[in-house]
């Protein structure tokens, strides 16, 4: 038998030298038979020793047929219906190799995902207290979110799981993206909507926010995370790439450094597409919807008539307004990072919104304010006041003593 290289040789001399079989057998010393094999045969010979069989083979007629009637009968089981008394794991073996021959066919499917088609979201929780006051630290939900065909990934933390703040959260990573997804793939969160019945209830706040933007809404069943299996693998990857070794001195610092290492993440190499998301979301914001010309106002809004007391409550925190609107109806609406008060159209407080609880805010030109205008209801106040004193002789006649 020819080994690789004289089987090489013999063809090389056959078709690029031109000899005949009876000149390549003088040169090589091979029979004319060995010769003409090696120039039929199109694949290098390979030497196989037949095997020396296995002790399953004489009870692999069984097998068979216990297999026939009962395609799903462990392998376990079968070695009791036949006997067995030799090692279980040769004939685990055996039985896989032979069991799919007598089950149904059954092909898994692919989820593929076309451009522009949908991205994934949720709540992400990271395990780390974040500073949000020289004695307080807490932990804050991240909003992620990832492309199905780019597989770009965006994130923001938020104060809160309340809608104004997911929202917010939302319409910034809709930023990050560049463009809206046609539908978008949601846990059940209280702030987004629940399953009744059979039936998906989307809240009033993210109907009206999807409904600017012209997106759909697809909302996953209960305890179903393969359903937006992207977004859950985005943030162990997270959870395992970007926290290890960080430190974080306040909110605003974890975005900061969130959104600097989703640069590089969203450079690299993507295991499941063999593509950087950073090029493939050109062809995904293509497809995608534009951002309408008045975008989704997300933030929380309500009016009061401001009272003495000249503060507004947001969450547990108290924030000054000028005083100079006491008795007026103001109007306050709260966004991920300010608490604005406007009375008839005119800013009267912009407060930095803090993460901290049970706090209370005051500006400085507000405190200057409380004092000036007390200094001049005082001055308006006449302190003295003249009261008339009756004779003491009055009381005795009227009581008879005089």
């Amino acid at each position: 038998m020819l080994d690789v290289e004289d089987w090489a040789e013999v063809r090389r001399l056959h078709r690029a030298e031109g000899l005949s079989i009876k000149e390549i057998v003088r040169l090589t010393r091979r029979s004319r038979n060995t010769v003409r094999s090696a120039l039929r045969s199109d694949a290098p010979p390979a030497y196989s020793r037949p095997g020396p069989g296995s002790c399953v083979d004489a009870v692999e007629a069984e097998v068979r047929k216990l297999l026939e009637e009962f395609p799903r009968m462990p392998a376990t089981v079968i070695a009791e219906r036949i006997g067995w008394q030799r090692g279980i794991t040769v004939l685990k073996e055996r039985v896989a190799e032979l069991r799919p021959a007598y089950l149904p066919v059954d092909p898994c499917q692919r989820t593929e995902y076309r451009p522009g088609e949908l991205a994934q979201w949720d709540l992400w929780f990271p395990d780390v207290d974040i500073p949000v006051a020289h004695d307080e630290a807490a932990r804050f939900p991240v909003l992620a979110g990832v492309s199905g065909y780019s597989r770009l990934l965006v994130g923001r933390m938020v104060p809160s799981r309340q809608a104004h703040d997911v929202l917010g959260g939302h319409l910034a990573c809709l930023k990050g993206l560049g463009a809206v997804p046609r539908a978008g793939v949601y846990d059940q969160e209280g702030c987004i909507g629940r399953w009744r019945g059979r039936r998906a209830v989307l809240t009033n706040e993210f109907n009206a926010f999807r409904g600017v933007l012209g997106m759909g809404a697809v909302l996953c069943a209960r305890g179903d995370p393969e359903a937006k299996g992207l977004v859950e693998r985005a943030n162990l990857y997270m959870e395992t790439s970007f926290l290890p070794g960080r430190r974080f001195s306040s909110p605003e610092d974890f975005n900061a450094q969130l959104q600097a290492w989703l640069i590089k993440a969203n450079h690299r190499v993507h295991e499941g597409t063999r593509a950087r998301p950073s090029e493939r979301i050109w062809e995904d914001r293509g497809a995608m919807l534009a951002f309408p010309a008045v975008l989704p106002d997300p933030r929380l809004r309500f009016c009061l008539r401001l009272g003495r007391d000249h503060y507004v409550r947001v969450g547990t925190n108290d924030y000054s307004v000028h005083p100079s609107v006491i008795g007026r109806r103001i109007e306050v609406a709260v966004d991920l990072e300010w608490v604005v008060a406007t009375c008839a159209g005119v800013e009267v407080a912009r407060h930095r919104r803090s993460w901290a609880t049970h706090r209370t805010l005051t500006l400085v030109e507000h405190a200057r304010a409380r004092r000036e205008l007390r200094e001049a209801a005082r001055q308006q106040t006449p302190l003295e006041v003249e009261v008339e004193e009756r004779d003491l002789a009055d009381y005795d006649r009227a009581t008879g003593v005089a």
